[in-house]
């Protein structure tokens, strides 16, 4: 389960294959749960969650599978994290990073997650995932904009973006997109020889609009949560 900010991933992991998946929102995880296991013995479920922890809900999903397995603290993780303060690096991205690593293996990987907030995560050829930085997602951007004027309005992500707005409805649209992709491609200037990957709700988005060669993973973060089922799975 890839509990985000604005939806949840599910997906039916089984002999190292990731089966049928489904995405919900709202916040009525527990009869989406159950609805989607309903006929299955589930081993172990195991979590991914960006909305802090939620006693009642693992306690619910308990009683759903053998085994509950949150990505957090005391997880063994697939790669060394030289994070600084390892405990507040989130669930999203350790999960990303371990998928990255598996698709990826022995490479020098550049991750970006894009979402509510775009993530920026580096792991090396070594399996050591050596940091990454957070910056705001597109739509948070468009409702900043909005928010923290008076007169500006509230838009969504134009299909075509050129290189100045003629109106301000262009202004704030390739401004937005434009001031993203001047971002990410000035990661990738500094890191050059990285395996870029992109994941996330946006992340076809901008993929079709970068000119460096891109591997889009939409199921990423459920890819590495099933490397740490597979690493933490018990008899």
């Amino acid at each position: 389960m890839d509990i985000g900010n604005t939806a949840v991933k599910i997906a039916l992991y089984s002999e190292n294959v990731i089966g049928q998946t489904c995405k919900i929102e709202g916040d009525d995880i527990l009869t989406a749960v159950r609805s989607f296991a309903r006929g299955r013995q589930i081993d172990t479920i195991a979590l991914s969650s960006v909305r802090g922890g939620n006693i009642a809900l693992y306690e619910d999903l308990g009683t759903v599978c053998r085994s509950l397995l949150v990505v957090g603290d005391g997880v063994e993780l697939p790669f060394r994290n030289l994070y600084r303060t390892p405990s507040t690096l989130g669930a999203d991205r350790i999960c990303a990073v371990a998928g990255a690593q598996a698709l990826f293996p022995e490479e020098d990987c550049i991750i970006f997650d894009f979402g509510t907030a775009i993530t920026i995560d580096v792991v090396n050829k070594k399996g050591e995932y050596t940091g990454g930085n957070i910056s705001l997602g597109m739509t948070t951007r468009f409702k900043a904009i909005n928010h923290y004027t008076k007169q500006l309005p509230l838009l969504s992500a134009p299909e075509r973006v050129g290189l100045t707005g003629v109106d301000t409805h262009s202004a704030i649209g390739h401004g937005v997109i434009l001031g993203i992709m001047f971002e990410v491609e000035g990661y990738l200037r500094r890191f050059p020889s990285h395996r870029v990957v992109f994941t996330g709700g946006d992340a076809f988005y901008f993929a079709e609009k970068m000119k460096s060669p891109i591997f889009v993973v939409y199921n990423l973060v459920l890819m590495g949560l099933a490397q740490i089922i597979r690493i933490n799975a018990t008899e």
